[in-house]
């Protein structure tokens, strides 16, 4: 269990260097830019939702 815990902490610190590394160079990560993309996407896809929703409650509504 020792050895998984110093590969774990040695990946974690590895990680957390790079990204600090990443922050100070203002480079964007492919990570960033696919977790953009899907929440993009997410918006997108809410949006329609809801427009479609209010359009079918707006066309079933009777004004005469």
């Amino acid at each position: 269990m020792s050895g998984i815990k110093t590969i774990w902490q040695y990946y974690w610190i590895r990680f957390t260097a790079a990204a600090q590394q990443d922050a100070e160079r203002g480079e964007v990560s492919a990570t960033t830019v696919v977790m953009a993309a899907a929440l993009i996407a997410l918006a997108i896809a809410v949006g329609a939702l809801i427009t479609s929703r209010v359009t079918s409650k707006a066309n079933s509504l009777d004004l005469g």
